[in-house]
């Protein structure tokens, strides 16, 4: 398993220095959906030590599994989340990417005071996606600050469609982050992340890409 992510690590960081990204200038977020706590053990020995997880109790799962590890990973939540999983995963999130309604970031606010999140934006427009629509994003941006969070910047999912090119939706982010004066931008997975270096990403979101095919099926309940 260790040889195996080495391997991809260094196809992703060509992957990223062929589209133009300079070495280190983007984080690499290992996702672990529907892998077992090896893959963030095998992750951690190769320096990757931030790990997204989309459900709130596979996280918690590998919270319990990996408490020898160290360094200690950093959990991102990065999936849609229900209000009632925020407190189960609060102590543990170092960052929240998929805000995007006033009431999980009340809750948020609760549970974690001062919280460093980001804001998922729909660019899509694609029925039963998550994220703010953009009409709505200062507005939820303002409200969140109002409430003590630390909103660092946005993060959004490119076109599900993969015959779509993502760069005109990841340009309407990248433009809303700059306008807004945050920090990071959250984007590209496995299959767009060049599009997404081309759009001035300063993350991007990686499963398959660093662990191969999912082994088992992910959870139904967040």
């Amino acid at each position: 398993m260790t040889g195996t992510v080495a391997d991809r690590l260094d196809v992703v960081r060509a992957r990223l220095a062929a589209a133009g990204a300079e070495p280190g200038s983007i984080q690499v977020l290992a996702v672990t959906k529907g892998f077992g706590p090896d893959v963030v053990r095998a992750a951690g020995a190769h320096g990757l030590v931030d790990v997204g997880e989309n459900y709130a109790q596979e996280m918690l799962a590998k919270v319990d599994a990996l408490a020898d590890l160290s360094p200690a990973p950093r959990w991102h939540a990065i999936g849609r989340l229900q209000r009632n999983k925020v407190r189960q995963i609060a102590p543990h999130v170092h960052l929240w990417q998929s805000v995007d309604r006033l009431p999980l970031g009340e809750e948020i606010a609760r549970r974690a005071p001062g919280a460093r999140v980001l804001v998922q934006v729909d660019a899509t427009d694609e029925p039963g996606k998550g994220g703010c629509p953009l009409a709505e994003l200062d507005r939820l941006v303002g409200s969140l600050i109002d409430l003590g969070l630390d909103v660092d910047g946005l993060m959004t999912v490119g076109p599900t469609d993969p015959e779509v090119d993502p760069r005109p939706a990841f340009d309407r982010v990248r433009a809303a982050r700059d306008r807004l004066g945050l920090r990071t931008l959250s984007m590209g997975m496995s299959r767009d992340l060049e599009a997404a270096v081309a759009c001035g990403t300063t993350m991007v979101r990686l499963g398959t890409a660093l662990f191969g095919p999912r082994r088992v099926s992910p959870p139904g309940a967040k």
